[in-house]
């Protein structure tokens, strides 16, 4: 009997971890989509994501289909270190963000935050 239990109660605790990853996911898909939404309305051959993957990581995802059916995707992920912030598309090299771009994802940021509290996070 005493295995018997063993397995029961792994096998809950397998599926509360489940349920808490698939939480969590969704949680992530709904903070992308808002943040998407951010720089105006997404056409509707248009996937466009902004999110906060950590701490010190942001990520911009868009795809979208060109009027030649051809399938474009463009990922650029930012990395927030102490003395700069870098990027890279696509898998590409990491490189020094502008001043500019770097108040543009500061103020990006900031409405990110407002809106996944307002919209997500408000009945906490």
């Amino acid at each position: 009997m005493p295995l018997l239990k063993k397995i029961i109660n792994s096998i809950a605790a397998q599926r509360e971890l489940d349920q808490q990853a698939e939480l969590m996911q969704k949680l992530m898909r709904h903070e992308a989509k808002i943040g998407g939404e951010l720089f105006g309305p997404v056409a509707g051959n248009r996937k466009r994501e902004f999110f906060c993957l950590d701490k010190h990581s942001w990520v911009w995802h868009e795809q979208w289909t060109d009027e030649q059916g051809k399938k474009h995707v463009v990922n650029t992920r930012y990395e927030v270190r102490p003395d700069a912030i870098l990027k890279s598309q696509n898998g590409g090299q990491y490189q020094k963000v502008s001043a500019a771009e770097i108040h543009r994802l500061a103020q990006a940021a900031d409405v990110y935050y407002d809106r996944i509290q307002k919209e997500v996070y408000n009945f906490v």
